[in-house]
């Protein structure tokens, strides 16, 4: 049991009455709505009874107001909100919040999480998945996320590098696959010309999609999967919750 999930109370958890609601940007790639409705199901598996509810940001629906206009309709007026992203960039600090706002959720009623990561329990499944993808001990290895041009966010990718460094013991590169440098592409290759004669590349992306294929093509001898449906993840999911849950049960 993690130290998150002792501070929650009993190992049972919360009463199911509170609401998951799982919040991710959106993508027209239906695999990544696939791994965003396999966490779901996964932690309501964790959780015996409890209602978890998937809902998007952008690009596809349901969106959060869709979500919050049907909890309401459905006579429970409040849920944990988890941003379901790898940093805090723009969604998770003011498109979230904003939609939230407009659906006249109450900010006690509708607590919102940090966001999914950067996480220990995140950390371990991208070891985990760079092992699976055959990643040796004393590989360079490169951290690839989406990018950002938030500069919190992209210290909180470096943050996550950091951690994973500790895994691997050594020190953890970040590129980037859109916004953001240095790409992934030409990180891997100057590591290579720098004398590195194995690379790996850990994916710090949820799913799979147009970003997990540019860290495909980016030269590295290993390039792990994306995080997915790992049970550390699942597990990260359910640390935020757990937290959250009291102080939204006892507003509801």
């Amino acid at each position: 049991m993690t130290r998150a999930r002792q501070e929650a109370g009993v190992p049972g958890g919360v009463p199911p009455r509170v609401p998951l609601l799982l919040v991710a940007h959106g993508s027209r790639n239906p695999a990544a709505d696939v791994v965003v409705r396999g966490l779901a199901a996964a932690a309501a598996v964790s959780e015996p009874g409890l209602d978890v509810r998937v809902c998007y940001v952008d690009v596809r629906g349901p969106t959060v107001g869709d979500a919050v206009a049907e909890l309401v309709t459905q006579g429970r007026p409040g849920a944990v909100v988890l941003p379901a992203f790898l940093a805090a960039g723009y969604h998770v600090r003011s498109d979230l919040p904003e939609q939230l706002r407009a659906a006249g959720a109450d900010p006690g009623r509708f607590p919102v999480t940090p966001a999914l990561g950067p996480d220990h329990g995140l950390a371990a499944a991208a070891h985990d998945r760079l092992r699976a993808a055959g990643y040796r001990r004393g590989d360079a290895v490169v951290l690839a996320a989406a990018g950002s041009s938030d500069p919190d966010a992209v210290s909180q990718v470096r943050r996550a590098a950091g951690m994973l460094g500790t895994s691997v013991g050594r020190r953890v590169r970040v590129g980037f696959a859109a916004t953001g440098h240095p790409g992934v592409g030409a990180l891997v290759d100057g590591l290579r010309r720098a004398g590195e004669s194995r690379i790996a590349v850990a994916s710090w992306l949820l799913a799979p999609g147009v970003f997990q294929d540019r860290l495909l093509a980016s030269g590295a001898d290993v390039v792990a999967d994306p995080l997915g449906v790992h049970p550390d993840v699942v597990g990260t999911v359910m640390d935020r919750y757990r937290a959250a849950a009291p102080a939204a049960a006892r507003a509801a």
